[in-house]
């Protein structure tokens, strides 16, 4: 087994090391690239045939999730319709390797007559491809890491890591922040945590368990347990929150008294400082402050400290977000 690790520590250092001298030479192209596709009012079409093809599938998909829109298109099935899909507002990236590539080299005459702007990534400046490309990107490498020297291995790494070089450089130029990056993740965790609010999931209405001050604790508890969250808020005369009162208040409460507490008025036994969060939060930070205090329910308020919800550890849960 000796020998297979060999053989792996090989491959990840002739690809690292063919990234870092990529990193080296990446210089006014990538630049040019970068101003042509913010200045491009349409998409960019990424194009690849074989191994190429499939990191321009990955490069199209992370410019979109990016702020970049982007697809993939097949170059043989552009041939034969599939070059409806491109218009003159679009700019085009090649994948290829050698430069040489026939499917792509077809499509050329097609985007020069449609005024299509094209960048190539390319291992081979002197090559067909480059002569007829816009601006051209070296991501030529000493070696290939495949013992044999044959699969496409350091090459495709390289065209990966500069199409994510690419993305993250127009990320930046474009300001796209993390609320962005959720927006086209709404299905992920990152995009649950970023996008939703206390007020998609707090329990409001009829379901918000809620006492006036005066209430005896039997009645309290009675409210308690016909609404299920463990909790209920106390409000004054003017419908203003001025505490809260917990399953864990209960328990203290009879491990210090068990005679008579039933009668006790709520006023007597309730948190007079309940932490509170209003419904345009995001569920993400009602989270952190249960954890930071210690609890898990959180009353809802909007101006004025008047109750309109309570949001739930578990409804927290439930939504994914931790």
């Amino acid at each position: 087994m000796g020998d297979v690790l060999s053989v792996a520590r090989e491959v990840l250092d002739i690809e690292a090391d063919a990234i870092k001298s990529v990193s080296r030479r990446i210089g006014d192209a990538f630049v040019r690239a970068v101003e042509s596709i913010l200045d491009c009012k349409g998409r960019v079409v990424v194009v690849g045939m074989g191994k190429s093809g499939i990191v321009g599938k990955k490069i199209a998909a992370t410019l979109s999730s990016t702020g970049t829109p982007a697809f993939f298109l097949h170059p043989a099935e552009a041939m034969h319709g599939d070059l409806g899909m491109v218009m003159s507002e679009d700019i085009a990236l090649l994948l290829s390797n050698s430069g040489q590539t026939k499917e792509l080299l077809d499509l050329i005459p097609f985007f020069k007559r449609f005024g299509v702007r094209i960048i190539l990534f390319t291992g081979n400046l002197k090559s067909a491809l480059a002569r007829e490309s816009d601006v051209v990107i070296d991501i030529s490498v000493e070696r290939e890491a495949c013992p044999l020297g044959l699969a496409p291995t350091a090459s495709t790494t390289v065209m990966l890591a500069v199409g994510d070089a690419l993305a993250s450089a127009l990320l930046q130029e474009k300001g796209f922040k993390a609320e962005d990056f959720a927006i086209y993740h709404p299905g992920g965790r990152l995009g649950r945590r970023l996008l939703l609010r206390v007020s998609d999931l707090m329990h409001k209405g009829k379901e918000l368990p809620l006492v006036r001050r005066g209430t005896v604790l039997k009645d309290v508890i009675l409210e308690m347990t016909a609404k299920g969250l463990g909790a209920a808020v106390i409000v004054d005369d003017n419908g203003k929150i001025c505490g809260i009162f917990t399953d864990g208040d209960l328990r203290r409460l009879v491990e210090r008294n068990t005679d008579g507490v039933m009668g006790v008025v709520i006023d007597e036994v309730m948190n007079p400082s309940p932490k509170v969060i209003t419904a345009d939060r995001l569920a993400v930070e009602a989270l952190k402050m249960m954890e930071n205090f210690e609890i898990t329910v959180l009353p809802v308020v909007e101006s004025g400290d008047l109750p309109v919800g309570m949001v739930h550890f578990h409804d927290i849960l439930k939504a994914g977000i931790v």
